[in-house]
């Protein structure tokens, strides 16, 4: 298998070199080749491990990686770190150390990346750039700390993350490690390290004093590949506990930003994997929605700051990634598009996509309709949502009213409810006025009898060790400061 540039650029790029470089020098995305078809038979044993499923799915792409090796990198990554759970149809994706979605990614991106990089023979140290809209970067922290060889360092917007997304990440311990609070919403992060990425001539000064960057964003091929993984584990748990049978369609429903996790399903599906429709879900900040009703996309809008931050996004990086199949891998027309989305703010996709993008339905979901999904989930069945999950909730609801389309439905739930606390005491009528953040914690659970996961119980005393806070314009600066002390 080799990769390519979603811009025409690169070639024939092995998946380390990929996974090494993280974007490609003309600013495009690493994309497959092809996509093999192992549904057959991987559906022949719906009870397999995750970390076995794993190892069959990822083998597919990372072919330059030799299966001992990957079998390292996903035990490494996985073993009694991170578990999968379906309940009542969520695909629970939070049970990891930052109890968040990330993990399923961020703990393998280091073990394949180290591996990566004894592959391609990079003796320099190499420097993993992340901005984060509040898990990305506990997640790449968590998963990159003390590995040698690396140094992380984690860009998020100093007012847009929760509290306690925040303390998860101004207390990480690691010798390689680095978290600078912008001045800023998560796009300008997000920008600014993707400048910083493309920048050659800044790239090659940092090179000749042994530093390579790279990135832990899910614009790295070596992120998304393995968010494929839980959509075939998540339907084979379905088939196990009889809610389909085997090759049954199912519709699956994504809280999404950077639309990397919603992606990974697309990529799933073109493995074989029986998904008719991708129900894609949005706060107020509704950009994919209103570009899946009309075909256009226009950042030039006020970020909304919501309470489910995550998701506090404007540009969503890896739909670079499906304009590139919908426009038939047509290289020209992709970068045009993203031309006008950096020089105009806005683009508008031509027929052909048009026509292509309606197996994804868009809407959103309002801080009203959160609380009040929240509150229904939690009275009805006693099972507790976080903002996000309660946003896909929201909008499945709103297109089974539209299409009647009454199919299985997978909901992805990306983090526990405990990572935003405040919000779900809100929702729940839990009264938390004036009470401290991390008091909160124990408020919810008290009050739920859900337990507070391990890594958020202890946060409340965890000593601080970055409280950085630069300008957006100020990034490379903050970075050279690192690097340099």
């Amino acid at each position: 298998m080799k990769f390519r540039s979603t811009r025409g650029l690169d070639k024939d790029i092995t998946s380390a070199r990929a996974i090494i470089n993280g974007i490609s020098k003309d600013g495009g995305l690493y994309v497959p080749d092809e996509f093999p078809k192992v549904y057959d038979e991987l559906k022949k044993d719906t009870h397999i491990k995750y970390e076995d499923l794993a190892f069959k799915v990822i083998n597919e792409f990372f072919t330059d990686i030799d299966d001992a090796e990957l079998t390292g990198a996903i035990n490494d990554a996985y073993n009694d770190r991170f578990s999968v759970e379906v309940k009542k149809n969520f695909l629970e994706l939070y049970h990891g150390p930052t109890c968040a979605f990330k993990d399923a990614a961020l703990l393998f991106l280091p073990q394949i990346m180290k591996r990566a990089k004894r592959i391609c023979d990079v003796k320099e140290d190499i420097t993993i750039l992340t901005a984060t809209s509040g898990d990305t970067g506990k997640a790449a922290l968590e998963g990159f700390k003390n590995v040698d060889g690396f140094k992380v360092v984690v860009y998020y917007p100093k007012n847009g993350v929760s509290a306690i997304q925040e303390r998860q990440m101004s207390s990480q311990e690691g010798n390689n490690v680095k978290v600078i609070g912008i001045k800023g919403n998560f796009d300008d992060a997000q920008t600014g390290v993707k400048e910083i990425l493309g920048d050659d001539e800044f790239r090659e000064g940092l090179s000749q004093k042994g530093f390579i960057l790279s990135s832990a964003n899910s614009i790295n091929i070596g992120r998304l590949v393995p968010q494929i993984v839980y959509y075939f584990y998540g339907y084979f748990n379905l088939v196990n506990q009889g809610v389909i049978q085997k090759d049954d369609a199912i519709n699956v429903v994504v809280p999404t930003g950077n639309f990397g996790n919603i992606l990974a399903g697309y990529y799933a599906k073109q493995m074989g994997l029986p998904i008719d429709k991708f129900i894609c879900a949005s706060n107020e900040n509704k950009v994919l929605t209103d570009f899946f009703e009309t075909g256009v996309y226009d950042k030039k809008r006020e970020l909304v700051l919501t309470e489910s931050p995550s998701m506090d996004i404007l540009v969503s990086s890896n739909l670079e990634r499906l304009l590139f199949e919908a426009s038939g891998r047509d290289t020209e027309v992709v970068s045009k598009l993203m031309e006008d989305l950096t020089t105009k703010g806005v683009y508008e996709v031509n027929e052909k996509i048009k026509s292509f993008i309606k197996e994804f339905y868009g809407n959103f979901a309002t801080t009203e309709e959160v609380y009040d999904a929240i509150k229904e989930v939690y009275q009805k069945d006693k099972y507790l949502m976080d903002t996000h999950t309660a946003v896909a909730y929201v909008v499945k609801k709103k297109y089974v009213e539209e299409t009647k389309d009454d199919k299985p439905t997978l909901i992805l739930s990306t983090a526990s409810p405990f990572k935003f606390p405040r919000s779900i005491c809100n929702a729940l009528d839990i009264d938390v006025e004036g009470v401290d953040d991390f008091k909160v914690l124990n408020k919810l659970s008290d009050s739920t009898s859900n337990k507070i996961p391990n890594s958020l119980s202890t946060l409340e005393n965890a000593k601080v060790l970055h409280d950085e806070v630069w300008d957006k314009s100020e990034m490379r600066d903050a970075l050279l400061s690192y690097l340099n002390s």
